[in-house]
Formats: structure tokens, sequence, C-alpha cells
């Protein structure tokens, strides 16, 4: 796992205070399981970090929501957010520089996905498209409407993110005002295509962001770091010539039962329920259900699922990283 460094979370707090603010450190965790937040927090060393820091520790698990509409919705018309979100006066948001199987990065943008409960955020995962997640994910960005972001890439992960990638030395911070012009720098940054990323399309789709935002400071030809994407990935190839090549381009994940624990964290966490529980009690994912939202994946603690691919769908992935990474 690759977390935010608990310091950077510190630094912000004193940079709150000493601006005359009082500040709130949040968060959300998005495993099905009561006490996953608070033990989140307290493994991570940011709660300890923010409390000697003079801030107060809320956890969205238990803080409470409130339903409000969304502005010009492109998937939902109303959500539930997170009430210390809603009641803040100013937003930051501190996200970690990190791949992600089903967006490919995240980064200031998808890191709001945790102001939303779980059941919401389940609904979401159920529209079973990255291009839909991207713009539900832009609706919450639009309720949200952060004052800023600084992002950890001092450490980042590449490959299977945003849980079980490889860790890179990046060495840089990056900090905006505008948390989908930071997005598109970040991704241009590792190597991806910004344009690309579902949540940063969507959200360009609902008139945020520059799609040429100015970088001052370090030049970014000088900082640039390609990144591994997620073996996972699925092909940024035309949909339908995917469902054109029908079971010639398949990916599926399965669970490695020698790895397997049986903890239940991607039983409790599939929104369409195909991971099934079995007599003997292990899992199994049916894949006539699986939406490839790769929840199961991310949620493992033990990195259990394992993605299987067609040659074909093989080939197509591992073309387009020779392409992207020359």
């Amino acid at each position: 796992m690759c977390i935010r460094d608990s310091s950077m979370v510190a630094a912000m707090c004193e940079f709150v205070l000493s601006a005359g603010g009082k500040p709130v450190v949040g968060d959300g965790a998005g495993i099905s399981r009561p006490g996953a937040t608070a033990k989140a927090l307290k493994v991570s060393g940011i709660e300890e970090a923010a409390r000697k820091a003079g801030a107060q520790i809320v956890n969205f698990e238990t803080a409470g929501f409130t339903l409000v509409e969304v502005p010009e919705p492109l998937q939902f018309r109303k959500l539930y957010i997170a009430n210390p979100v809603l009641e803040a006066d100013v937003i930051i948001s501190l996200p970690k520089l990190k791949t992600h199987e089903l967006t490919y990065y995240t980064g200031a943008v998808k890191n709001f996905f945790g102001v939303l409960p779980l059941k919401c955020r389940k609904e979401i995962h159920l529209l079973g498209n990255r291009d839909l997640f991207g713009e539900a994910v832009a609706d919450v960005y639009s309720v949200v409407r952060p004052n800023f972001a600084v992002m950890d890439g001092v450490v980042g992960m590449e490959g299977n993110g945003p849980s079980h990638g490889k860790p890179v030395n990046s060495g840089v911070i990056l900090a905006s005002p505008d948390c989908v012009s930071l997005d598109i720098v970040a991704a241009e940054l590792i190597g991806f295509d910004p344009l690309k990323i579902p949540t940063t399309a969507g959200a360009l789709k609902k008139g945020f962001g520059n799609q040429c935002p100015v970088v001052v400071g370090t030049p970014l030809k000088e900082v640039k770091k390609k990144f591994k994407p997620s073996s996972g990935g699925i092909s940024t190839s035309p949909a339908f010539l995917k469902r054109s090549l029908g079971k010639y381009y398949t990916i599926n994940p399965r669970i490695n039962q020698r790895k397997c624990t049986q903890c239940g964290a991607c039983y409790l966490n599939c929104s369409p329920g195909a991971v099934e529980r079995l007599e003997d009690g292990t899992f199994k994912i049916n894949p006539e259900k699986c939406i490839l939202c790769y929840c199961c994946r991310e949620l493992c603690p033990n990195d259990a699922v394992e993605i299987k691919k067609s040659l074909l769908a093989q080939f197509l992935t591992e073309t387009e990283d020779l392409i992207r990474r020359a």
C-alpha cells in the first residue's frame, strides 16, 4: 500500500493554522467493514500526525451524510456527501501520485470519491463503465468544489495501483487551486494521456479545469518519470472494437486460493455480487456478473485477486503500454 505521507498531512495542518484556520482532517475507507476508517487513520499514522499538529479528526464513516443536488448532473441528480465536507469553509485535497486499475490514474479529483457513503460508491461502480464512472466522480467534484490540492509524489506508485503497485521515487510535490489542472499535469508527468483519464475527462466535460495548464516551478520535462500502468488495465481501444472481438478479448479477475485467507473483503465489497461464497468457505468470482471495477483486487489485503487475460487482450494492452512508454 502506498499512501500520502503523514508528515505532509501535518504540514498542511500547520499551514492552515498559520493562515488563521481550524484544520479538520477527514477520510472514509473504501471497505464495508465497521471500524475500517478508524483503523486506516491510525495505522497510516495520519491520525497521530494530525492531532499533534492541532487538527480535528473526522471519520466520514460515522459523521453522517446529507443528500444534496448535483449541478448540471452527468450521471446522478443527487448524491449523499459527508457532513464535515459540506460544513467546511475551505476544502483541500491531499492525493497520492498513483496508478489505478479502473481509472488508470488516481489523483486530486478521484480523491473525493471518499466523501460518499459506501452504498453510493457501489451504485457508481454498478454503472459498469469507466467513462460513466469518471462522469459520476465529476458529479461529486462539482458538489464539493475544492479550493486547493497538494499531491504527494515524493514516492509514487506504478503498476497495480492503488493498493498493490510498486513504489517509485518520483520526487515531486504538485500543488494547484484547480484539482483538474493538477491531474492533467500529474498524468503527463507519469507518461499517461490526461484526456484518457476518465475522471479528468468527466470533469472537463462539466466545464472544470484547463486542458493546457501553466506549470510554474521546475519544468515538467525535468521531472517526468514514466510509470508502468496496471497489469489488469483494460485496453483503451474503442469499445466497439473490443465488443466485436467477443470471446477472443476477455479479462477476468480470479482468486488465488493459495494467497486467500478468506477474510471476505472481496465478497463484502463487490457491487454486482460477482464474488460468491462456496460451501467450503472459499470465494469464487463469477465472470458473468463481473463488471471489471476491480474493487475486489483493490481491497484485498493479501493481493490474492489476480487478472487473467486472453492472449488477444494481453497483446493489445501490452502493445499500448510499449507505445506509451516509447
